[in-house]
């Protein structure tokens, strides 16, 4: 994996040639009609009615191994209309020079949506999709140079500083291994088990070790989406990943997860403040005196998490602040502002 410079701003600082590059590619993405990758992230977020979050089962779920609905619905997702391989696993459309490729996050989130309709509506199609995308994410986990077992991305990815293929992501890790996880509950296949066994590892070691957990100055344990230096903390892939920390204690309860994941929610509480501008929220701590901040799907999706996190976790100060930046959202001039923002972030470091 790419490490990058120790000193920030050097480390988020393209050439000219892949900054005009990444243009090219994003802004027919953006501005443009016709299918990208965007078609299939910006669905509208939304908690899954039908999961369970009552404190107490969730206390017991260890004991039966059961894992119910995904947190969030993703129906959108489950009905990706963009283009499918012929075993019609879901790829994305990065366009440019990246093009038609595989993604390990969004094929755990087709299978994820999936998953809850089928729990919804006991339609075998759903179960075979929610079987075809973890079937994908059992047979392409790879060992990278550590030994530890990986959802590689195969294409390189424009993130101030280019991450060159492969690279992995904790974000990829906790959403593979909660898909995992319900498939191997719903059908007993130990392949699925297994798998989730080996993907869970690298929520356990450090970045240093071939993990995606990283230790502050402050003790605070952090799950990395993109494993950069220095770490830039992304919101939502925290939160999203650490759901599939909190899945594998609640299908085993293994120990290691449940010290794993209070720590995390301890540091999002000690964090939440770090990501909050007044106005409007963060989509990570970037290093950089322009703060970069959440884009309006972005925005809308970390509301969503951070209620999820309450009912997880019974924590009332996860709903309190999604209630403030739900407020932050409602206000004209605060959409205004942070889309003014965000782009000034985007032309300066991008």
């Amino acid at each position: 994996m790419p490490t990058g410079h120790s000193d920030a701003k050097a480390a988020f600082r393209m050439s000219a040639a892949a900054r005009l590059q990444y243009y090219r590619r994003v802004l027919p993405a953006y501005l443009g009609s016709g299918r990208s990758q965007l078609t299939f992230w910006h669905e509208t977020p939304e908690i899954n009615r039908r999961a369970n979050f009552d404190p107490q089962t969730i206390a017991n779920s260890a004991a039966n191994r059961r894992l119910g609905s995904y947190y969030m619905s993703f129906r959108e997702k489950a009905d990706y209309a963009g283009a499918h391989d012929a075993n019609r696993i879901p790829m994305l459309d990065y366009r440019g020079a990246i093009g038609l490729q595989y993604n390990p996050i969004a094929i755990a989130q087709w299978g994820l949506g999936n998953y809850n309709l089928f729990s919804e509506t006991s339609n075998a199609a759903r179960l075979q999709r929610t079987l075809k995308a973890a079937d994908w994410l059992t047979a392409n986990l790879e060992q990278n140079s550590h030994g530890l077992w990986v959802w590689n991305h195969h294409f390189d990815w424009e993130y101030r500083e280019t991450l060159r293929a492969p690279w992995y992501s904790g974000l990829a890790q906790g959403q593979g291994v909660s898909l995992l996880l319900r498939a191997h509950a719903q059908t007993g296949g130990g392949k699925y088990r297994q798998a989730a066994e080996r993907a869970f590892v690298s929520l356990t070691k450090a970045i240093a070790q071939g993990g995606v957990l990283f230790e502050d100055d402050e003790k605070n344990l952090w799950i990395e989406e993109y494993l950069v230096h220095p770490p830039t903390h992304i919101l939502n892939g925290f939160i999203w990943a650490l759901w599939g920390v909190f899945d594998f204690y609640a299908a085993s309860a293994d120990a290691s997860a449940k010290q794993i994941f209070d720590r995390c929610v301890q540091t999002l509480l000690h964090n939440l403040a770090r990501f909050d501008t007044g106005y409007w929220s963060l989509y990570e701590q970037s290093g950089t005196q322009l703060k970069m901040l959440a884009s309006p799907f972005y925005h809308r999706l970390h509301i969503v998490q951070l209620r999820v996190m309450a009912r997880l976790t019974g924590e009332r100060r996860f709903a309190e602040v999604g209630d403030r930046w739900q407020g932050y959202a409602q206000g004209r001039a605060n959409r205004s502002r942070a889309l003014v923002e965000k782009s000034i972030f985007k032309l300066l470091h991008y």
